[in-house]
């Protein structure tokens, strides 16, 4: 039986490429052009905190115009064509992402995404006691957590601060507490973004978060998989554009499925609806991170596919749920 030619693998391969490009991306892209224009407007989750970083993360300009510019235009201090034009360009390269990556993004080739799976691995290899699946209640307490987030830490903060509200440390606060910046930092060599900063009480208070929340990340993934992405403010973000996008996942339930169950138990962000019975629809839902592991055992023919464009990409099977479920007990001994 050969091991590697499985979706998980292609994307685990996926996800390690990426994780190298955005990281470490300057180190191979060496030109002015590539460095400054190219990799600089790309968005994605490895943090402009990160010097030889490839790329940044489109949460980090959105802050910012919200404090310096959107801010100016709600006071009438700048001009609307002044104060927007940063912000619909951002949105816009965005807009192109999702198109082309969807919630793909998340799956396959998001720095932290891949972090907190090699991390659950490690949990797996070191015999720790893994949840193999939250419960409908708990999971529904959490979701709107990422809302929230992205409400306030991207949106509202910085524009109470650009009006002066509240204190400077808010004009970026996802920034200050976000674990890719720890992260990415760190994967370069550069401890300078775990700190505690006692120059004020609000910016004590958040690298406190910053700091305990990478911990914690780390403590959970070691036996569930992806707590953070459950409330990253990224899935928000992408929520809003998800219809536009080629990558989906696609559910043609019919006679066929039979509720067993299995999607849900292999989601690794507990996504209940996959279960429901619908026929030829769009499933990619809030929470999907589209790795396709729902599509992998899934044990009836053609009843989930990840599909790009008019393109089956992958279509679910009983030969191939066989063969997966065979590969996931060898790997769990």
């Amino acid at each position: 039986m050969d091991k590697l030619l499985t979706l998980s693998v292609l994307r685990r391969i996926s996800q390690l490429f990426f994780f190298v490009i955005l990281v470490y991306g300057s180190l191979f892209l060496t030109t002015f052009y590539s460095n400054d224009k190219l990799t600089q407007a790309l968005p994605s989750l490895s943090c402009a905190y990160d010097k030889v970083g490839g790329d940044y993360c489109v949460l980090i300009p959105l802050q910012h115009q919200m404090d310096h510019r959107v801010s100016g235009v709600i006071d009438g201090s700048i001009g609307a064509m002044a104060g927007l034009m940063g912000t619909v360009i951002t949105l816009v390269t965005f807009f192109i992402l999702i198109v082309i990556l969807n919630k793909g993004f998340c799956g396959w080739t998001c720095p932290l995404g891949f972090f907190q799976e090699v991390v659950n691995m490690i949990g797996t290899k070191l015999r720790i006691k893994q949840v193999t699946s939250l419960s409908l209640e708990s999971v529904k307490k959490i979701r709107p957590i990422k809302w929230i987030l992205f409400a306030f830490l991207i949106f509202i903060f910085p524009i109470l601060t650009g009006l002066g509200f509240v204190g400077h440390e808010l004009g970026d606060p996802f920034c200050k507490i976000c674990p890719s910046r720890i992260l990415t930092t760190l994967a370069t060599g550069d401890t300078s973004q775990l700190y505690v900063d006692n120059s004020t009480w609000g910016y004590m208070t958040l690298s406190i978060i910053a700091d305990l929340l990478f911990g914690l990340m780390i403590a959970f993934a070691l036996f569930v998989k992806q707590p953070f992405c459950r409330i990253c403010p990224m899935l928000p973000m992408q929520s809003v554009f998800k219809k536009f996008g080629l990558f989906r996942l696609v559910k043609n339930g019919s006679s066929k499925c039979d509720g067993c169950s299995s999607c849900v138990k292999s989601c690794p962000m507990d996504i209940y609806e996959i279960q429901h019975s619908v026929e030829n629809k769009n499933i990619t839902f809030a929470d999907c991170t589209l790795c396709g592991r729902c599509v992998e055992f899934c044990p009836h023919d053609d009843v989930l596919s990840l599909k790009y464009g008019p393109l089956n990409a992958f279509t679910s099977s009983k030969d191939y749920f066989k063969k997966r479920v065979k590969i996931d007990k060898w790997w769990k001994k």
